[in-house]
């Protein structure tokens, strides 16, 4: 098992939250909740996993509030309060966070650039979500994942099969070996995890290929978050196990 270094990152505000009740998530990106004031409202949900730990009908959840005519959905379910942690389900967060903290300069695997980059194209087909440059250093590309499934204290990664994440992983390697520093970061949004290891039970194919990758010289960073309804920011580095 490695342990990586701790660090506490700025904080990422919410916007205004408006809570309620998670009556369902279905279709994937859609969610019944009932406010608090009784109205019941279909939320965005931004977040194509499964979702396993985190979509308990009757729990409470947080809603942020958008006036853009251009949207068919006025609300976004940002948040829902497991009994352990509250959990942020909006899977754009993270990497907001991760470029928040490489911008600056809160996180040791992170430090030393000049420019981060955001939604960089790597081939003709495919992107990444970060490129750290300049400062002496090598080029860092970095594939943020959002971690919601925690079991036992394991936080875990993928909650449903992805072919995609894989991809991700080929591509990272490649990069390495044209030597470019290449990066998993993992966070983990939520605050009740004590170590991360992949999910090989529901993906063993992502697993396998995660831990292969990592021997070849990609690096893995896994953080927890600090989480209240006020925001959200990278609270402390945690151990993994491949």
């Amino acid at each position: 098992m490695k342990k990586k270094s701790a660090a506490c990152t700025a904080q990422l505000p919410w916007p205004p939250l408006i809570r309620g009740t998670l009556v369902k998530r279905y279709k994937r990106f859609l969610a019944d909740v009932v406010l608090d004031d009784g109205r019941e409202v279909v939320a965005h949900c931004p977040n194509s996993g499964s979702m396993a730990a985190c979509k308990e009908p009757g729990r409470p959840v947080y809603l942020s509030s958008h006036d853009n005519p251009k949207r068919k959905l006025k609300f976004t379910w940002e948040l829902i309060e497991m009994p352990t942690s509250l959990v942020g389900v909006n899977t754009l967060v993270p990497n907001r966070l991760v470029a928040l903290a490489a911008a600056n300069g809160d996180v040791p695997e992170l430090a030393g650039y000049d420019h981060v980059a955001t939604e960089v194209k790597v081939s003709a087909h495919s992107r990444l979500d970060l490129k750290l440059s300049g400062g002496g250093r090598s080029d860092c590309y970095i594939e943020v994942k959002n971690c919601t499934l925690v079991e036992d204290g394991v936080a875990r990664f993928p909650d449903a099969r992805t072919v995609r994440g894989q991809k991700h992983l080929d591509e990272l390697q490649h990069l390495k070996e044209g030597g470019a520093r290449a990066m998993m970061f993992f966070v983990v949004q939520r605050c009740d995890a004590q170590t991360f290891s992949p999910a090989y039970e529901i993906d063993p194919e992502y697993g396998a290929r995660l831990r292969q990758v990592v021997s070849q010289g990609v690096e893995i960073v896994v953080y927890d978050v600090a989480i209240d309804l006020k925001g959200i920011a990278l609270r402390r580095a945690l151990p993994f196990q491949l």
